[in-house]
Order: C-alpha cells, then sequence, then structure tokens
C-alpha cells in the first residue's frame, strides 16, 4: 500500500534521511523505531505529505503522493508527537472543527464524530474542556480527530509519549483496535508498545535503515551472544569463569562481600552446567546463576548504539518550533 524509495531529506548541510526505502502491507502495523534525531519525525512528516523529499519517491498503491497530493493527504489520519489540541474549546467543538477542515458536511460530521468518539472511548469527557481532561483524554482526542475522516493509512508519532503506565495501557489498546481496520505507522520509544501491537519493526539510526522484520525475525537475526550473571563466594571466581571455553568477555563488581560477574559467550554453547561443575570443583558458594533473555531493549540498543545524542536533533526541533506557531 505504502511504498517509499530512495527519500532523502537535508536541513541544510544535515542530512536528517539518507535514501531510505520501505514498503507497507495495507492492514499492516509498522513499529517505526529509532533514538532522538534518527530521523523518525522527518520521515513521518514525508508519509503524510506534509514535508516533500529532496530526492526518491513516495507512493500510495503506486500513484507518487507528490503527484496528488491533496488526494494522497485525504488517505492518511496524523497524530503528531506535539498533539495539536484547543485547551479553550470543548471536545465536541474540538472534533466539530476538525470535521470541517475536512470538508465533512452538516449530514456526514455528526456520524463520523459519533464513530470517532465510540472508538476511541471520548463520551465521558465529550462536553468538557479540552485544558481539563487528563493526558490520556487528551490522546485519545487526537486520535479520534485523525481518525474522523475514516482515513486508511494512521500514523501516530509516540502517542503515548507522557503518559502514566495505565494509561500507557489503556491507549496501546486503543492502538491494536484502530490497527485491526487501518494500516497503522506507530512511532514509539516504549518496546512493550511495539511487542503488543506491531506486525513489523523498522529500526532508522543516523537518517537510513538499520534493521527491518519482525520482532522475531530480528531477535534470532542479532543473536549470537549469550549472557550469564554469576554472584558468589570464593577465590579465583572472576579469572576462573574467564577460563570456559567459550567465554568472550566478562566483567564484575562486588555485592555484599560476594563478586557479581557478568560471562559474554558465543552463542548456542550453554555454560550454566560447567559454572556449577566449576564453583562445585572450587568451593564456591553460589548466590545466583542465570541466562539473560535476549531482549528488544538490547537489540534496539545494538542497532543504533553507534547514534550520537545530539545528531540530527535540530531539524525536528526546528520543524516542531514552526508548527507550533
Amino acid at each position: 500500500m505504502i511504498s517509499v524509495e530512495g527519500v532523502t531529506k537535508s536541513y541544510g548541510p544535515i542530512v536528517a534521511v539518507d535514501r531510505v526505502s520501505f514498503e507497507v502491507d495495507r492492514g499492516e502495523v509498522l513499529g517505526f523505531l529509532g533514538p532522538n534525531g534518527a530521523g523518525k519525525t522527518t520521515t513521518m512528516r514525508m508519509l503524510t505529505g506534509t514535508l516533500q523529499p529532496d530526492k526518491g519517491a513516495i507512493s500510495f498503491d503506486g500513484v507518487p503522493i507528490a503527484a496528488e497530493l491533496t488526494s494522497a493527504k485525504s488517505r492518511v489520519g496524523y497524530l503528531p508527537e506535539a498533539n495539536p489540541l484547543y485547551d479553550d474549546m470543548l471536545v465536541c467543538e474540538f472534533l466539530e472543527y476538525v470535521a470541517r477542515l475536512r470538508g465533512l458536511d452538516a449530514d456526514e460530521s455528526p456520524r463520523a464524530i459519533g464513530r470517532a468518539v465510540e472508538e476511541t472511548g471520548l463520551a465521558d469527557v465529550f462536553f468538557r474542556p479540552i485544558g481539563e481532561i487528563s493526558k490520556g483524554y487528551r490522546q485519545r482526542t487526537g486520535m479520534a480527530g485523525a481518525i474522523l475522516h475514516e482515513p486508511e493509512i494512521l500514523v501516530l508519532d509516540e502517542p503515548t509519549e507522557g503518559l502514566d503506565p495505565n494509561q500507557r495501557v489503556e491507549i496501546r489498546k486503543l492502538v491494536s483496535s484502530l490497527g485491526a481496520e487501518r494500516t497503522v505507522i506507530l512511532s514509539t520509544h516504549v518496546m512493550q508498545e511495539v511487542e503488543a501491537t506491531c506486525d513489523r519493526l523498522l529500526v532508522i539510526s543516523k537518517g537510513a535503515i538499520a534493521a527491518d522484520g519482525t520482532v522475531t525475525e530480528l531477535m534470532a537475526a542479532h543473536r549470537g551472544v549469550a549472557r550469564y550473571t554469576v554472584e558468589a563466594e570464593g577465590e579465583g571466581l572472576e579469572d576462573g569463569l574467564a577460563e570456559l571455553p567459550g567465554v568472550i568477555g566478562h566483567a564484575s563488581e562486588p555485592i555484599d562481600g560476594r563478586l557479581r560477574v557478568h560471562v559474554e559467550a558465543a552463542e548456542g554453547q550453554e555454560l550454566r552446567p560447567e559454572i556449577s561443575r566449576l564453583a562445585a570443583d572450587r568451593g564456591w558458594v553460589l548466590w545466583e546463576l542465570r541466562r539473560e533473555q535476549a531482549s528488544l531493549e538490547q537489540l534496539f540498543h545494538e542497532l543504533t548504539m553507534d547514534q550520537p545524542d545530539e545528531a540530527m536533533a535540530q531539524p525536528d526541533e526546528t520543524m516542531d518550533e514552526e508548527d507550533g506557531e
């Protein structure tokens, strides 16, 4: 449904997005991940038609959006990271305003608003001022505005940013339900949301695609190092563990008179039996022995660890200020 081909976007000398290409199938929920300043927001703005790429093309169903920009924009619902709401409006007034902006007529508007309110669970605050509702309800209001015109594509940029854990769970459920009937592109830093809602992940780092696939596929492709934690009392603990076959690295820290050693070994070689036997032979007292499960957070860190903290942050910050004006 969506095709991004060799898209590049620069802000002066800074290349925010560098020859990015990917596709999104109809009905797919795509998790779009990357550190701050990696180019996520710039890419999402190009997908919505808000920005035009310097090079490359974005197409919906094979038609470049630049060729029919107004039509393409009508197919997209967008919730930006800075949720643009008017605090002095009632929720109902805001949705009526969005309906007018979307060109819905007097007959369509009430039905569209009623459907969006039901989907996003806004009935309890429908007649309340936006400035008086919780952050969770504010995000729901933004989502209701984004789906009011029944878009085929929904682009959500950090929809749970700033929410408490309970609100995150509710918005996560909402995103899952919205994705049942739409193609969704979700940008987030919260890995639990990705695992719970996304069919596929796209990781961007320094403006380029670092990885693309399902969680299972990416974890399998980047597996290769097994990590163990050993906490024990005894002499020669760190040196003894370092001498085990397959160990490629280790680090230690003192814990209440004991030593906790973090061991890295080549994947495919199970060290726990070897460690247990070594502890028995040398008279160590084991307090803890566990093999750490590979996590999506670890994978994300490995794929983006070379991303400078402040790299390419300025373009998105500048654009946010312009949007605020």
